[in-house]
């Protein structure tokens, strides 16, 4: 069920990730369309229209990088090579594509290509089994994204990634966390209006102590 978040995505914690994956997907096809959302941050719409040859090789192994084609993605303003972790690789082993050509995730009777709807469906169906509120397809891209920007990526390096035409649009999609604007507010205690109630002053021991009647040297 959706909830009100003002056109945002809600962002999972890993609990929820594991609930999802777990729990509430429930064949290696759909857990390997929301697994390649949430480890390259792509859109679901990307996601849906990988070529099989994207994602693996003629022998059928995983490649090192997703490809994302220009024609795919949104606005079609440039490909994009995508990294392939280990637990993405993982998905992918077990995942078995019904044709070494054409699309990865093949809609009905074999025709095309899953529809982003279709997946929106399937999620919205496995959140409902585990009880999760607020969770779209978008939710994997936009925990993905704050997750490296936590992590103290460059929002610039994520970019790459992403595939946002600039930063200001990346940013729409990191998630501040309340406990992260408590932090923030708390440095500021080191302004101490009051002086030494609020700074504290270290004193460190003089490792070559000198006595008071020799003069120092000012060269």
């Amino acid at each position: 069920m959706k909830i009100n978040r003002h056109g945002r995505a809600k962002v999972l914690t890993q609990s929820e990730i594991q609930l999802i994956f777990s729990n509430g997907l429930d064949n290696e096809r759909d857990r390997t369309i929301f697994g390649i959302c949430l480890y390259t941050a792509c859109r679901i719409n990307e996601a849906c229209t990988l070529n099989t040859e994207d994602v693996y090789d003629k022998k059928m192994r995983v490649r090192d990088e997703i490809i994302f084609r220009r024609h795919n993605t949104k606005g079609k303003l440039a490909a994009r090579a995508v990294p392939v972790i280990e637990e993405l690789r993982g998905l992918l082993v077990k995942y078995k594509p019904l044709r070494r050509e054409g699309f990865l995730f093949p809609g009905r009777h074999g025709r095309g290509h899953i529809n982003s709807e279709s997946a929106s469906r399937i999620l919205r169906f496995a959140c409902e089994i585990v009880g999760l509120e607020g969770v779209s397809t978008h939710s994997f891209r936009r925990t993905a994204l704050t997750q490296m920007s936590n992590a103290g990526i460059p929002l610039r390096i994520i970019q790459e990634i992403s595939g946002h035409r600039n930063l200001e649009e990346l940013q729409k999609y990191l998630e501040v966390r309340p406990e992260q604007v408590r932090g923030a507010v708390a440095a500021l205690s080191m302004l101490g209006h009051t002086g030494n109630s609020y700074v504290r002053k270290s004193v460190f021991p003089d490792l070559n102590p000198m006595p008071d009647t020799k003069s120092v040297s000012s060269d």
